[in-house]
């Protein structure tokens, strides 16, 4: 298996949707804003993506300017253009314009070849009970681990 170095993780999208499916996305970077994600200074906890004119944006994505940037230091919270082929953002469109359904951010990694990429989902929103019935089952399923280990101890 490949060997990811991890630099953000939306944890709370787990939570407030349920993940129909994920892409591996490239992203649109300036060479400051990519020694900054490699430092770990970037959080997706905000961001979604959104399509516009054929093209996918992330919004939201904060990555803290570069410390000896300077001038050449970016907006820490502006749009970037995520990179995916042209089906690919046709389909991802066509699905988001149903009820419901939204691309939200899931992590943001350098993968082997060191690039950096970002995981997006296509998510349909969760209603309170859901919630509630998830934490339920975690819950549960923590119980049952806990006496599965007592009982084989």
């Amino acid at each position: 298996m490949a060997e990811i170095k991890l630099c953000a993780q939306n944890k709370k999208a787990r939570h407030d949707y349920f993940i129909e499916d994920t892409y591996e996305t490239g992203i649109e970077l300036f060479g400051t804003e990519v020694k900054s994600i490699r430092n770990g200074k970037v959080s997706i906890k905000e961001a979604y993506c959104e399509v516009k004119d054929g093209e996918i944006f992330i919004l939201g994505m904060n990555v803290t300017p570069y410390d000896f940037g300077n001038r050449f230091n970016k907006d820490a919270l502006r749009p970037r253009k995520l990179l995916l082929h042209r089906r690919e953002i046709y389909k991802l469109e066509s699905l988001t314009t149903r009820d419901g359904y939204t691309l939200v951010p899931l992590r943001v990694y350098i993968n082997s070849r060191g690039l950096i990429k970002v995981e997006i989902a296509v998510a349909k929103g969760k209603k309170l009970y859901d919630k509630r019935d998830t934490m339920a089952k975690r819950d549960a399923e923590r119980k049952i681990q806990k006496v599965m280990k007592e009982y084989n101890r």
